[in-house]
């Protein structure tokens, strides 16, 4: 796909004026300095903060697919998306989902159960911190029909990163006083009530602070191998407390661990 310069300094236009956008006009402009680089079949744009739940910012999905990339996501599968853990790290920049997804992601019971219904062949993210604890993740997704970006279009988006952070930092710098917002509506201010949830499920399955662990690293997608890198202990001594978790959650599966998992969110 060829740059019409025509339309791309059109949509460059309100990037520059510096007049006041919602959302919706922020995302939309995305959305078209986007399009005039390339091809693609989704934009969402998610906003994070430590553990609790993402702000949806923009997208682009029709009614249905709404629920299952936004509305299913914000209930808890987020909390194992590799773009959330990145959001978290933080690692601005532009990156896609393989660069940042754990060494058995593409086999894990998150990807075979939840991700692999959004039916898409590939996901890149501009990761652009906007405070010292927020992070915007703005995604162009591609469905297995249009195919993977190739390194070309990736270099591309690369070069357009510091002008798409930028934008970002200008139009959503305020984004802490909405987190502060959604958690005193939903726990009357108090921080720890409005977290979802991932804390709470561990404790209320009653496994140490060492099981929980390496049961999320589990879930995200890690092997033993690499969750005894990120922990510093041998692949060994990870196999055992896996083994231990599973007796003591009466499983014997990760098919059974991630019902139990999202079964539990929240309690």
């Amino acid at each position: 796909m060829g740059i019409d310069l025509d339309r791309l300094f059109q949509a460059m236009a309100p990037l520059v004026n510096g007049a006041p956008m919602d959302d919706e006009a922020v995302g939309c402009t995305f959305r078209g300095l986007m399009s005039t680089l390339m091809t693609f079949d989704y934009v969402v744009v998610f906003a994070y903060r430590g553990k609790e739940r993402p702000l949806d910012l923009y997208s682009t999905f029709d009614a249905e697919d709404h629920v299952l990339f936004v509305s299913l996501y914000q209930a808890g599968p987020y909390l194992l998306d590799p773009f959330y853990h990145a959001a978290r790290a933080p690692k601005p920049g532009v990156w896609r989902m393989r660069e940042l997804a754990p060494d058995r992601f593409f086999s894990s019971e998150y990807y075979r159960t939840y991700y692999v219904q959004t039916g898409l062949a590939e996901e890149v993210g501009f990761f652009v911190p906007v405070s010292e604890q927020v992070t915007v993740v703005l995604s162009l997704m591609r469905r297995e029909a249009t195919g993977v970006f190739s390194a070309t279009e990736f270099a591309l988006l690369k070069k357009a990163e510091p002008l798409v952070a930028a934008f970002v930092r200008h139009h959503w710098a305020e984004l802490d006083r909405r987190f502060d917002t959604a958690l005193a509506k939903k726990g009357r201010g108090r921080r720890k009530a409005a977290h979802p949830p991932a804390d709470g499920v561990w404790r209320h399955l009653n496994l140490t602070e060492r099981e929980a662990a390496i049961i999320e690293l589990v879930l995200q997608g890690h092997s033993s191998e690499s969750i005894g890198l990120k922990l510093g202990i041998s692949t060994g001594t990870v196999k055992v407390h896996r083994r231990n978790v599973y007796r003591k959650l009466g499983i014997s599966s990760q098919t059974q661990l991630l019902s139990l998992y999202i079964k539990n969110l929240g309690q």
